[in-house]
Parts: C-alpha cells; sequence; structure tokens
C-alpha cells in the first residue's frame, strides 16, 4: 500500500490549524455580540423607565423568575375627539286636497317645487327628521285629504330628495286607509330611502330600534301617539302602530338603551290641537321621558306651534346631561288655514359629543320662521323662508309676495320670536 506523500501531509496540517483559528475567531464573535445585546437590552430598560408619564394607564411587565429589575412598557392615554353634529326637524307633513291637485300636471304628481326655497336647510343637517301625517295607499285607493288622509306617493320621494332621513309614521291619521294602507305607506318609504318609526308591518319590525349612525355616533329613534281618531288598531295586528303607554314606552327605551346609542331621540304625537301652549299630559310625559334615558323630545299634533325647553337631567350618578324638547313643530306643510297653521320653523339643533366626558351638550338652539304660501286661488303652494322673504320684498329682489303678504309675515315673525325669544 503506497503512503501519502509529505506534501499531502503538510496539506492537511494546515487546513486542520486554519479551522481551529476559525473556530477561535467565531467563538469570540458571538461573545462580543452577546455582550452588545446585553448593553442594548439594560440601555432600552433604561429609557424605558425614564420616560414614563403619570398620565399613563396602561402597565404591561416584562418579567423574570430570576431579574430583580422588571421594566414597564408604557402605553399613554389615548382621548376621543369631540364629535359635532347638527339634527334638523320639522313639524307635520300633511297634504289636502288643495295640495296635491296644485302638484299634478300631465299624468303625475311632483311636489319638489313646494320645497325649493327652504331645502338648504334640511340638507346641510347631518341628519333631518319629519313626522308623516298622511298615509301612501297608492292610486288603487282615492287619493283624498282630509278627514282619511291618502296622498300620491310622489311625496315620498320628493321628501327624499329634499333631505328627510327619518320619517315618524305614529299619529292619529295612521290608519286613515287601514292596515293595508299603513302597510303601504312603510313600503314606499322604503323604496324611497326614508328610514320610518312609529308603525310597523310585524312584531319583529316593532321591537326593532331604529338606531341611525351619524358621523360614526348611534342615534335611536322612538316614537309615539295619543290615538287613531277612534279607527280601531286591527285585532291580532296590535304592534302594527306605537301608543302611548308608559309601560311600553319604558320598555322600549330599556330595549334602546341595551344597545349603548350615543343619543335616544322620542318623537310624541300628543297635546291638543290649535292650542300655543303645552298641557299638563306633555309636560309629565316629558319628564317621564327624561327620567328614562331620553335626550331630546319631537312633539307634534296641535298644527300650531308651541314653546321649546332645554333642561338639565340629573343622572341616577349625581351627574348632569343636556335635554331638550319642543312640545310642538307646528305643521311643515298642510292646506289648513286656521290662525297660525300655516306658520312653521325649521329646527337645527347644534351638538356636541365631548370625547373626555362622553357627554352631549346642546351648543346652539336654532330656528328658521316658515309659512306655507299660496296665491289666492290656492295654487302655487310653497314653504317659504320668512325671513328670506321679507328681506327681499324690501330690497326689490325677486320674491313671490306682494305687501299683503309682507305685512302679513312682518306679523308671523313677530309672533314666533315671541314664542321662542325671552
Amino acid at each position: 500500500m503506497k503512503r501519502p506523500s509529505i506534501n499531502l501531509m503538510f496539506l492537511i496540517l494546515i487546513l486542520i490549524v486554519i479551522l481551529i483559528f476559525v473556530s477561535i475567531f467565531i467563538s469570540q464573535l458571538l461573545k462580543i455580540n452577546s455582550k452588545d445585546l446585553k448593553i442594548n437590552y439594560d440601555n432600552n430598560v433604561s429609557n424605558t423607565i425614564e420616560t414614563q408619564n403619570e398620565s399613563s394607564i396602561l402597565e404591561n411587565s416584562l418579567s423574570s423568575e430570576n431579574s430583580e429589575v422588571r421594566p414597564k412598557i408604557i402605553a399613554k392615554a389615548v382621548v376621543p375627539e369631540d364629535i359635532s353634529l347638527t339634527i334638523s326637524a320639522i313639524g307635520d307633513i300633511m297634504c289636502h286636497n288643495t295640495q296635491f291637485k296644485d302638484a299634478y300636471s300631465n299624468g303625475t304628481y311632483d311636489f319638489s317645487y313646494v320645497f325649493s326655497d327652504i331645502e338648504p336647510f334640511i340638507k346641510d343637517a347631518d341628519i333631518s327628521i319629519g313626522n308623516l301625517e298622511t298615509t301612501f295607499a297608492g292610486n288603487q285607493k282615492k287619493y283624498q285629504g282630509y278627514p282619511n288622509f291618502n296622498t300620491p306617493e310622489a311625496l315620498a320621494f320628493d321628501l327624499s330628495e329634499l333631505g328627510i332621513d327619518v320619517i315618524t309614521t305614529s299619529n292619529n291619521h295612521s290608519l286613515d286607509t287601514g292596515y293595508s294602507g299603513l302597510e303601504s305607506t312603510l313600503n314606499f318609504l322604503d323604496e324611497a330611502n326614508i328610514s320610518h318609526v312609529g308603525t310597523a308591518r310585524s312584531v319583529e319590525e316593532q321591537n326593532s330600534i331604529l338606531i341611525k349612525e351619524v358621523k360614526g355616533l348611534k342615534i335611536a329613534f322612538l316614537s309615539y301617539t295619543y290615538g287613531t281618531n277612534g279607527i280601531p288598531i286591527p285585532s291580532e295586528k296590535e304592534y302594527c302602530i306605537n301608543l302611548i303607554d308608559k309601560d311600553f314606552i319604558l320598555s322600549q327605551l330599556e330595549n334602546a338603551k341595551s344597545q349603548n346609542p350615543d343619543l335616544i331621540c322620542v318623537s310624541m304625537h300628543w297635546g291638543n290641537e290649535y292650542e300655543l301652549v303645552q298641557n299638563e299630559s306633555q309636560i309629565d310625559l316629558t319628564n317621564f321621558l327624561f327620567e328614562n334615558g331620553t335626550d331630546i323630545i319631537f312633539g307634534g299634533h296641535p298644527h300650531v306651534l308651541q314653546p321649546l325647553e332645554c333642561r338639565t337631567i340629573e343622572l341616577p350618578d349625581g351627574s348632569t346631561k343636556n335635554g331638550f324638547v319642543i312640545y310642538s313643530l307646528g305643521n311643515f306643510m298642510s292646506g289648513q288655514t286656521k290662525e297660525n297653521t300655516r306658520t312653521s320653523i325649521i329646527l337645527t339643533l347644534k351638538l356636541t359629543k365631548h370625547g373626555d366626558t362622553g357627554k352631549f351638550t346642546i351648543d346652539e338652539v336654532l330656528y328658521t320662521p316658515i309659512y306655507t304660501y299660496t296665491s289666492p286661488n290656492y295654487k302655487n303652494y310653497k314653504v317659504l323662508d320668512i325671513q328670506k322673504a321679507i328681506y327681499n320684498y324690501e330690497n326689490n329682489l325677486e320674491t313671490p309676495i306682494n305687501q299683503t303678504y309682507y305685512t302679513l309675515f312682518k306679523k308671523e315673525l313677530e309672533k314666533v320670536n315671541s314664542i321662542y325669544i325671552p
């Protein structure tokens, strides 16, 4: 057997020596890196401890069984930002014979011209609400006004175009065209993409609280009426309309509160027709609603304006919150001619939810006086901004009113301000 040459053995020896030196070098390098890591860890611990803040609300400890130093990772408290929003509210939306006849042209109905003067006050709000005091039973039933209202369903779509987001449907005219008319009304409102509350097509719908999300906030809407003008509620369909009953209202308020809304708004169809002040029943129900979690109350039915109030409500924990009620918004649009029935307001509430407390404040209560104008032969119905009409007349700008209406509008403006300005 041939022995390996001396040269080959020498080469192997050199390789072994090189491997030994490489191993020693790597071992030393690992020790240095380990030391650097420990130094970096210790520095991070020191920096974390030095930057602790008294306002911190979250603490997590890095723990080790054999370590005496347990550094804390601190997260600063984040206070939510304030959120401001506006709610606009209008009164009773009525439609007498003279109104829908005026809206008829070439086989169709169009009510959009009625609202052109006041449209921005509705559309510019974050959310708008009104009370529908008629039904949309469809053209298979005769369109008619008082006493049993059935209005062309075109009005629903024109209200949607106006910017109405929520319609309350529980009032004394809800059953004017029977249960089928009530059901049809809700179907047309669905088609028009308007949310509705106060009447229902099933028990489930009645028990489902309407909550609208506005700028990330949840607003609950509820609605109740004193009655249905003596029209019987169909047997086995008692769910179809929300009547004013404290036990029932309380159960719905509890249902609403369980869903943690930021705000609860309740619409009440109550009071005495044509009276300019609220009655004792309205006051009692207002106190009841505030005591049980309601924040804002919109009143309707009297067909005339009634006062508003801003309340400070004491909560069970001793803290307080803002509350608001307007006992009657009057008529938004109607063919009524009695005194005070054509003058109303568009109400605008400016509110803020404060991030630090989670509570709402009512920052401003604004109102725009309006009047349902017609020409002498009950044509050209139009909801007019009273102050704008007065200004335009005084400055020879375009306006439908004449000297007679100018004098009337001045008196109506004084009357509205006497109700709302102390």
